[in-house]
């Protein structure tokens, strides 16, 4: 499993739009094959900063089976218009205990 981590600057004033587009495209990552789970939160003390969650069978599987489709298109459709910065995605993985 690879954990895909997004940071997400949103124009400020923009936060509940940003959200509610989120709403309306999760369906379009969700349902992508090799997809574990997908899971956004906000920031606290920074409210305009979101982080998108994304669990992945592999890097392959998001870069391929997402990042590589029509499904990417729609998605960054949804909530890019809302971008302060382009987000900043780093994929991880688990640290095994001892």
């Amino acid at each position: 499993m690879v954990l895909e981590v997004a940071l997400i600057d949103i124009n400020p004033g923009e936060e509940d739009a940003f959200a509610a587009a989120y709403q309306a495209g999760r369906p379009i990552l969700a349902s992508t094959p090799g997809c574990l789970s997908v899971r956004m939160t906000r920031g606290v003390e920074s409210p305009s900063r979101f982080v998108l969650l994304v669990e992945w069978e592999s890097v392959e599987a998001h870069l391929e089976n997402f990042r590589g489709t029509d499904r990417y298109t729609q998605w960054r459709g949804h909530i890019g218009k809302h971008f302060a910065t382009p987000p900043l995605v780093e994929h991880f993985l688990d640290v095994t205990a001892s």
